[in-house]
């Protein structure tokens, strides 16, 4: 059976097609940030089967299967793998108008040339076909990335990390594409959490600082983001639950910190500050180094404590917070702009509802000779779907400027996940396709040629890497 798939997927008019196949189809990947394994990369270690590749840790695909009413045995339990496929298998045929289902068979086309619709029925034969490929050089964690003419890999890697598979990789001849640290310090913001103190003791011990203090915690940070520029870093990533801000003092972050290593409780307004200020320092810390800040905003986290306490965090019971965003934000952007010490900053909203506010937003602050220096990032988890794409550009060609858009980024554990940015690219020609053809913009072809390879490609590199 021939899946509905063809090369004109997602294109409906003869613009989008020509822009797609002319320009967009066959530009290199910069994924500036996703939560691939360094230490996978590097090892280049084969799958033994589809399962390990495809499901495991897959949150996007577990949430599908429980809505399905799949056993949680089948999901993250101590079922077989070919169960757990099956399982999969059975489920893909019910999720019509999900992204899944073409990420689905994308990835099975993409990479393994399967142009079967996936079900019970056709389950255990391309279970075997795809195991059968997986046991071979070609199938292996370089060359999935290698395949999808990938430029940049920009990994999501802890301050106390030592790094050293990035190094190794670096070190390594046999693999040109290049693959960056991004540093995430959430350890170290997220003050009223029970790992706190082990998270410092951790830092301590890469750094060999002793941290007694807030300005020791800065100082320690300061020698962790010089290590990871070493390693080729140009980024930071903060998972940001409710954007509020509140100013204080060093003096006050001082107290706040001193009371948490007594293990004293900390009040919500205690946790605010300390978190805002330490946001400030280390902006300007990103600032100094020309980082680009990437903050993602409003995913409500773990909201099942029963399954969290059976399979951990992060297991697929996040969803969209409705906290409101706009005036923390502003505040805590315009500290950072008043000091001239504004990194360059993408900001992701979960909550589509937020899309005017971001869009607006990003207008407010700017440097000149740096298009878009604050962006509006890419449609992020349960937006990086066909709907949710559409509305996130559009929203921001509405507010703001289209063409120094930076684009899509995989945000993905999963090795196969570079489909999506063929699934982005696709509907880009096909949105600009249909302004054409509507005489909502000119048919010029060498703007709309350059604006097509900007949003694909050069913006991000050039967002990333110019100084």
């Amino acid at each position: 059976m021939k899946t509905f798939l063809n090369d004109d997927f997602l294109l409906t008019n003869s613009t989008a097609e020509k822009l797609y196949h002319n320009v967009m189809k066959d530009l290199p990947i910069y994924d500036y940030h996703c939560h691939l394994s360094p230490q996978e990369i590097y090892e280049n270690k084969s799958f033994e089967n589809m399962t390990q590749l495809w499901l495991a840790g897959d949150h996007y695909k577990w949430r599908a299967m429980r809505l399905h009413g799949v056993s949680e045995a089948f999901i993250t339990g101590d079922s077989s793998d070919w169960e757990k496929f099956e399982a999969w298998a059975e489920t893909v045929p019910h999720l019509f108008g999900n992204p899944l289902y073409h990420w689905t068979h994308m990835e099975l086309k993409m990479f393994f040339g399967i142009d079967k619709l996936l079900s019970s029925e056709t389950a255990r034969e391309i279970w075997e076909e795809c195991n059968e490929k997986l046991s071979t050089p070609d199938f292996k964690p370089r060359r999935f990335i290698e395949k999808s003419n990938v430029q940049f890999v920009g990994t999501t890697d802890d301050p106390t990390s030592t790094l050293e598979y990035h190094q190794l990789i670096k070190n390594d001849p046999t693999f040109t594409v290049e693959v960056a640290p991004t540093f995430r310090p959430d350890g170290a913001l997220f003050i009223e959490k029970s790992t706190f103190l082990n998270w410092i003791k951790d830092l301590e011990q890469v750094s060999n600082i002793t941290i007694n203090s807030f300005n020791t915690l800065l100082e320690a940070l300061r020698q962790r983001v010089d290590y990871f520029t070493e390693l080729g870093c140009r980024a930071s990533d903060h998972d940001i639950p409710k954007m509020i801000f509140r100013e204080i003092t060093n003096e006050d972050a001082e107290k706040i910190f001193v009371k948490r290593l007594k293990g004293e409780e900390l009040t919500n307004d205690e946790i605010i500050g300390y978190r805002s200020l330490l946001l400030v320092e280390l902006g300007k810390l990103y600032a100094k180094k020309q980082w680009v800040m990437q903050l993602h905003m409003g995913a409500l986290r773990n909201n099942n404590t029963h399954m969290q306490n059976l399979i951990g965090a992060d297991g697929g019971f996040d969803s969209i917070g409705d906290a409101l965003l706009a005036e923390g934000l502003s505040r805590f952007l315009d500290a950072l702009d008043s000091s001239r010490s504004l990194p360059r900053t993408v900001l992701y909203n979960l909550n589509p509802r937020d899309n005017y506010v971001i869009g607006t937003m990003i207008g407010n602050f700017f440097e000149e000779g740096i298009p878009g220096k604050v962006q509006f990032g890419s449609g992020w988890w349960f937006n990086d779907q066909l709907d949710g794409m559409v509305k996130q550009m559009t929203d921001l060609a509405n507010l703001g400027i289209l063409s120094h858009f930076i684009g899509m980024t995989t945000d993905s554990r999963s090795l196969l996940s570079y489909v999506r940015h063929d699934y982005f690219r696709r509907i880009v020609c096909n949105i600009i396709g249909e302004w054409v053809e509507s005489g909502k913009v000119p048919n010029d072809e060498s703007i709309l040629e350059k604006m097509i390879q900007n949003i694909g490609f050069t913006n991000a590199k050039k967002y990333f890497t110019e100084r």
